[in-house]
C-alpha cells in the first residue's frame, strides 16, 4: 500500500519509530502463540481466531475510554481490535465511550477506583483529561493513549501512543488534492474542540495550493450533517472536493452532493466496510486509513507486555505511527477483505 508522503522532519520521527513498530510486530508474533481469552464471549469471538487460547499470566483489568460517539463505526473497528488483544493476554476489558470529555474523565476515575492493571484513553480533548491522567499515574496504574492526542500524550505522562500523526495525515491529504487538480475544497468537521480533527483541517490547508473552507457539522445527527453539506454545496457551486474526516460522513456527502446537484468529488480519512466499497464503485475517491484495528490492539497488548516484562515502546519518547496510508481504486481490492470482516 502506498505510504503518504512525509517533510524531513517527519522521516526523522518515522526512524525513530521503526525499532517501537519492530518491537509491537515481534511481541504480536511471540504472544500469538500463548493461550488466551478476554473479558466475555463477545469479545472472544471478536478475536476472529487471533488467540490459540488463554495466556498463562495472572489475569489483567484494562480500562479503554474513547470519545467515540453513538453510531460512528470507525470505533467498532478499534474496539475489536482492543477485543483480538484482551482475548490472547488474558485481560477482562472494560470499554467505555462518550463524546463529552467530563464524561470520558469520570470514566477514567472509576477505573482508577477500581484499581485496574491499566488504563487506555483517547486524548480528543486533552484538558479535560490531564488531572485524571494524573491520579492514574499517582495510584501507580500504566496509561496508554491512542488515536487522538499525538501531540499531547507526553504532557500528560502517558507511558505511550498509539495512532497516527494528524497535521502529516492531513497535509499528505493537501498534496493529494493538488494532484487531483483541485480547486476549493471543504473540509468537515463533525465535532468542535476536538484537537485531531483539527489537526487534519490544518495540515489540508497547509499544503493544498487551492482555498480551503471549514465547515462545521453536528457528528451525532446524521440528518442535520447532510442538510448542512447540501446547503454549503448549493450556495458554492465553486467547491469541487469535499473532505470529510470519517467515513459515515463521507458516505452522507455522496448523498449530499446529489441532492444539491454538486459534481464535487468526496475524500476522506478513516475507513470501514462501506467506504471501501464505496471507493470501489467511485462514488468516494481515496481515503486515508490509519488502521483503527492496530490502535485498539496495539493499546492493549502493551499494557500486558507492561505489566508482565516491563516493555514500553518508543522509549517515552516517540509515538508508535500506525498511519496514514491512502486507500484508493489502485489497492482498494486488497484492503477490501479485511474491512469485509472489521479489522480495516
Amino acid at each position: 500500500m502506498d505510504r503518504t508522503p512525509r517533510d524531513r522532519s517527519s522521516r526523522s520521527r518515522s526512524r525513530r519509530i521503526i525499532p517501537a513498530l519492530a518491537v509491537a510486530a515481534a511481541a504480536a508474533l511471540v504472544l500469538a502463540g500463548c493461550s488466551s481469552s478476554s473479558g466475555g464471549k463477545k469479545a472472544e469471538e471478536s478475536a476472529e481466531g487471533a488467540a490459540a487460547g488463554k495466556a498463562s499470566t495472572p489475569r489483567m483489568t484494562v480500562a479503554l475510554v474513547t470519545h467515540q460517539s453513538p453510531g460512528d463505526t470507525f470505533w467498532d473497528i478499534v474496539r475489536k481490535g482492543a477485543e483480538a488483544a484482551a482475548a490472547k493476554d488474558n485481560i477482562k476489558l472494560v470499554y467505555s465511550a462518550d463524546p463529552n470529555a467530563a464524561n470520558q474523565a469520570n470514566f477514567v476515575q472509576n477505573a482508577i477506583d477500581q484499581n485496574v492493571d491499566g488504563i487506555a484513553i483517547t486524548l480528543a480533548k486533552p484538558d479535560a483529561l490531564k488531572d485524571v491522567a494524573a491520579k492514574a499515574k499517582a495510584a501507580g496504574i500504566p496509561v496508554v493513549g491512542l488515536n487522538s492526542g499525538v501531540s499531547e500524550w507526553q504532557k500528560l505522562g502517558l507511558l505511550e501512543f498509539f495512532g497516527q500523526d494528524e497535521t502529516v495525515a492531513g497535509e499528505a491529504l493537501g498534496k493529494r488534492l493538488n494532484e487531483a487538480g483541485a480547486k476549493k475544497a471543504v473540509c468537515v468537521i463533525q465535532e468542535q474542540g476536538n484537537i485531531g480533527l483539527t489537526q487534519r483541517c490544518d495540515g489540508v490547508k497547509k499544503t493544498f495550493s487551492g482555498t480551503t473552507e471549514t465547515l462545521y457539522v453536528n457528528g451525532t445527527d446524521m440528518p442535520s450533517v447532510k442538510s448542512t453539506i447540501t446547503a454549503k454545496l448549493k450556495q458554492d457551486s465553486a467547491i469541487d472536493y469535499v473532505v470529510t474526516l470519517g467515513a459515515p460522513f463521507a458516505l452522507t456527502a455522496v448523498q449530499s452532493v446529489g441532492d444539491a446537484g454538486s459534481e464535487a468529488k468526496i475524500a476522506t480519512f478513516d475507513l470501514n466496510k462501506d467506504l471501501t466499497g464505496a471507493i470501489s464503485e467511485g462514488t468516494i475517491e481515496f481515503a486515508v486509513d490509519q488502521q483503527p484495528y492496530l490502535q485498539g490492539y496495539l493499546a492493549i497488548d502493551s499494557l500486558w507486555l507492561y505489566k508482565n516484562n516491563g516493555n514500553y515502546m518508543g522509549g517515552g519518547e516517540a509515538p508508535v505511527l500506525t498511519g496514514p496510508a491512502f486507500v484508493d481504486k489502485s489497492n482498494v481490492e486488497t484492503v477490501d477483505k479485511f474491512a469485509a470482516k472489521g479489522t480495516r
